[in-house]
């Protein structure tokens, strides 16, 4: 059993404690040496480092501190990422980024909320954060400026998968109020679009059909910027297959590829389910146990007892939403691509009663199993058990749209 190191909080501690509540014009700062003392809090221009080294001058002296007193910070992870917490660790400063809804607040209907208050707050979560009380607030494992990187990539791609199916629904939409219905947005829809003809016969005017092809030229546009990412990813993924195969170890595949690579082996996992868990989970968090890596998915349970009263309340979905949702469409595919798996034969046993309802929470509970027999893989490279290999990767790409020389050509799949 490991005990969290105390620090000693009392006046020889020559420690400044410092959080700053970010805005975009303004940052409140709030300063404190030790506990049961009022936080000090100043405002600077947002960004401003110079103005943010003669506030913690000031406060240094305001305590009777060294000038060279070490100074710990943090602040609320959000919309401003990590470059703050890059900066301040490059000025030899202790930074320390929060998880916003750790941070204990009043259960009032109506309470105060301020940026001074706000800042005053997470200075005292730090203070006692920091004197080994771990239940005060919980702190963001950082990544690496490359790690952080790599995820840019598939976010991108489920930016850009978003947007073609706003483009598709809108150009279905705009057909629907002409009494046209059309199932699917294909590569032919320009040619479809100079015959058709509204519910009463007539041609479309030529306004809705400008719109259309508009629209139809924006489809376009994002399937060809997908498909350039998914060719990016393939190549990056064929040279990680490539170099583990020579067994080169320090080759120029980045190590979220190798580890995608190694991933997408496992039969019912695709390069795009292996690209995510890698750059999102695998490549770079130092997850201790199956606990955090379940917490980190939000497939927790959240039981509550009390008194005589005691129910499980379902899972927390306190993790990241999009990983959870992609377990759990991982795990339907996992008992189509791996019948003979023991974590298949374990659902089919236990929620194998035709039931909707249970075949629902079967399926949460398998995501989670799914999800920690992955990372073991991954880490100690256990494989599931009864799993199949797959025998060669394949890939599949969405069409080209158009041509590149000119938007209003149709091309062949």
């Amino acid at each position: 059993m490991h005990t969290s190191p105390q620090e000693k909080l009392n006046t020889q501690t020559r420690t400044l404690y410092m959080a700053l509540e970010l805005s975009a014009t303004t940052w409140k700062l709030a300063f404190v040496d030790r506990l049961c003392r009022r936080p000090r809090v100043r405002s600077i221009a947002a960004g401003d480092f110079d103005q943010l080294q003669e506030e913690i001058q000031r406060a240094r002296r305001a305590y009777v501190l060294e000038p060279d007193a070490p100074v710990v910070s943090c602040y609320e992870a959000g919309r401003d990422g990590f470059w703050v917490h890059r900066c301040l660790v490059a000025q030899g400063v202790e930074s320390h980024v929060v998880e916003p809804a750790s941070i204990e607040v009043d259960r009032r209907k109506r309470r105060a909320k301020t940026d001074r208050l706000d800042a005053g707050r997470i200075v005292m979560a730090l203070l006692r954060y920091r004197a080994g009380d771990r239940l005060a607030c919980r702190m963001v494992r950082v990544p690496d400026a490359e790690d952080e990187d790599a995820r840019q990539l598939n976010r991108e791609m489920r930016t850009l998968k978003a947007e073609k199916t706003a483009h598709t629904n809108r150009i279905k939409g705009l057909l629907a109020t002409q009494g046209i219905h059309v199932k699917q947005i294909d590569r032919n829809f320009l040619q479809l679009l100079q015959g058709l003809k509204g519910a009463d016969g007539a041609p479309l005017l030529e306004g809705l059909t400008a719109r259309l092809r508009r629209e139809f030229d924006r489809v376009a546009l994002v399937v060809d910027q997908i498909r350039e990412l998914q060719l990016l990813q393939a190549t990056m993924l064929r040279t990680a297959a490539q170099e583990v195969e020579r067994g080169d170890t320090a080759g120029r595949a980045p190590r979220h590829a190798v580890i995608a690579q190694r991933l997408t082996e496992l039969g019912g996992i695709g390069p795009v389910t292996g690209w995510t868990l890698a750059t999102e989970v695998f490549a770079w968090r130092d997850i201790q146990n199956r606990r955090q890596l379940a917490a980190l998915a939000g497939l927790t349970p959240t039981p509550f007892a009390s008194g005589s009263e005691e129910k499980e309340q379902g899972i927390s979905k306190s993790g990241r939403g999009e990983l959870r949702m992609l377990m759990i469409e991982i795990a339907w595919g996992w008992l189509k691509h791996q019948p003979d798996s023991e974590l298949t034969k374990w659902y089919r046993k236990r929620f194998g009663d035709g039931t909707k309802r249970n075949r629902k929470i079967g399926i949460v509970a398998l995501a989670r199993k799914l999800l920690v027999a992955l990372g073991k893989f991954v880490r100690h490279g256990e494989i599931p058990a009864g799993a199949r290999w797959r025998k060669e990767m394949k890939f599949t790409y969405l069409p080209s749209l158009r041509k590149r020389e000119h938007p209003s050509v149709v091309t062949a799949a």
